[in-house]
């Protein structure tokens, strides 16, 4: 993904896009299709173990963050 953006945003973006069923998804990753419907609905995080299987099966990467600019004096 050429924008920036968290990486729960990220991961959601990719779900939805995927027309995958939360079924289908259970079965390709591994995750529960109970912690993907709450992940989905805001109602709660992945657990970082999750958010990895989730990440890796749509090669989703991290890359390193951008350095907040400092207020002059």
């Amino acid at each position: 993904m050429a924008d920036k953006q968290p990486m729960a945003e990220a991961l959601k973006r990719a779900i939805e896009s995927s027309g995958l069923t939360f079924k289908a998804l259970e079965r390709e990753t591994g995750v529960t299709r109970q912690s993907l419907m709450a992940f989905m609905k805001d109602e709660r995080t992945l657990r970082l173990d999750m958010a990895d299987r989730v990440a890796n099966y749509f090669k989703l990467t991290v890359g390193p963050a951008s350095k907040p600019k400092r207020k002059a004096k």
